[in-house]
């Protein structure tokens, strides 16, 4: 049997939500019918569509689980990530100046992971997961990725074919890079000779411009580079990248703009360095993170580039190891962009340095604002937040934000 409800607002899963209970794919004000009498319901019927309700740009809309709103209308769509955020400080107790989310999905996503499954047994499928389920739903195109993508579908195909005969699940990291697309397999495990030639011969048909499993060079065109703010760093194999360059750029700029005339800056989980590169155009830079590989690209770009002020890379866990008051004397500001589980160790000793600002990056609000809980029961002052969308469609939303004393 079918009920009738009206939808209150979006969670921030991405669900409608009425009385406590979650509708995929419906917004607010809509009169809806549901089936199924559990916490979630399956949307039977729009008996009144939203004003706001689009039309989803992709055919797999609703089976694929990558998107959860592409049929909701730009402005409101941005409104609610900043909700998003705002909701989060709350939890906290914390009150900030929260800017309007700032759109960076731009010519969209330059790296994707493919998952590759025998979906009934017999069919292999290459794909994406379906909507809370392992099932893999086979695409042909996602309106999600960027034009330096191009190709990245049919690649992961003839890699997962090559491998069929093993039988394992195969997710496939597809990465664009200068020189062409750059892909790490993970679930392979250790291959066989007769395997390891096939794949080979499969990189190469793909023209993939590097090929590694689990991190072990299998075939290799040349060595593939990533362009940060025109500095070339080569890229480690399976390495995090921001999700677009317009992301990159938009969290880049807001970060220097928060750092302000600073002359002695720390980036901490500074990854590649698309942070720290930028800010030795005009300071010194300590640039940390507990990716090893990472941190020897980062130097490695430092070495081959001109006109930088001195960058020191330190490969250190920051969670195990956080920096200590003493190691960050003589700092003017410190910037921290942490995995999704947020800097609180760290934080905990940036509450009581001597510094004089504190920049944030994150991409996780809630974790976010425990560790701004911690800096402003310190005594430090939360600027405005801004949120940035390059996660288009999806309940994902990043930030940057600054304290001052």
């Amino acid at each position: 049997m079918s009920e009738r409800m009206t939808i209150s607002h979006v969670g921030h899963r991405g669900d409608g939500v009425s009385d406590g209970r979650f509708v995929p794919y419906s917004l607010p004000g809509e009169v809806v019918e549901v089936a199924g009498d559990g916490e979630r319901a399956a949307l039977a019927r729009i008996v009144t569509p939203s004003p706001d309700r689009v039309e989803p740009p992709c055919p797999h809309f609703g089976t694929c689980g990558g998107c959860a709103l592409q049929h909701w209308a730009s402005a409101p769509y941005l409104d609610w990530k900043r909700d998003i955020v705002a909701a989060a400080l709350r939890q906290h107790g914390l009150g900030a100046e929260i800017a309007p989310a700032i759109d960076a999905h731009g010519e969209g996503r330059r790296r994707v992971t493919l998952h590759a499954r025998r979906g009934d047994g017999r069919h292999l499928k290459v794909g994406f997961a379906a909507a809370r389920s392992h099932a893999i739903v086979a695409i042909d195109a996602c309106p999600l990725l960027a034009p330096s993508l191009d190709g990245a579908l049919p690649a992961a195909r003839t890699i997962a074919a090559a491998l069929e005969g093993i039988g394992k699940p195969l997710d496939i990291q597809i990465t664009a890079t200068a020189q062409g697309l750059d892909m790490e397999l993970r679930g392979a495990g250790r291959l066989a000779e007769k395997e390891r030639l096939g794949l080979i011969a499969a990189g190469n048909a793909a023209r993939l411009v590097r090929l590694t499993n689990h991190g072990d060079l299998v075939m290799q065109r040349e060595p593939p580079t990533v362009a940060v703010d025109g500095i070339r760093v080569p890229l480690p194999p399976g390495a995090f990248l921001q999700a677009t360059e317009a992301g990159e750029t938009v969290l880049a700029g807001l970060v220097l703009e928060a750092v302000g005339k600073a002359k002695s800056v720390a980036d901490l989980f500074c990854g590649i360095g698309p942070f720290a590169l930028r800010l030795a155009r005009r300071a010194k830079v300590l640039a940390a993170d507990s990716d090893a590989q990472a941190v020897a690209a980062l130097a490695a770009a430092t070495r081959n580039a001109s006109g930088l002020k001195p960058i020191r890379a330190e490969a250190r866990d920051l969670f195990r190891r956080p920096y200590l008051t003493r190691d960050l004397k003589g700092l003017d500001a410190v910037v921290f962009d942490p995995p999704r589980a947020g800097a609180e160790a760290q934080v905990a000793m940036l509450a009581k340095a001597d510094i004089g600002r504190i920049v944030a990056v994150s991409c996780n609000p809630g974790t976010f604002a425990r560790d701004a809980a911690i800096l402003v029961a310190a005594g430090w002052k939360l600027g405005t937040v801004t949120p940035v969308d390059q996660f288009k469609w999806s309940a994902h939303v990043e930030l940057v934000a600054s304290f001052t004393r």
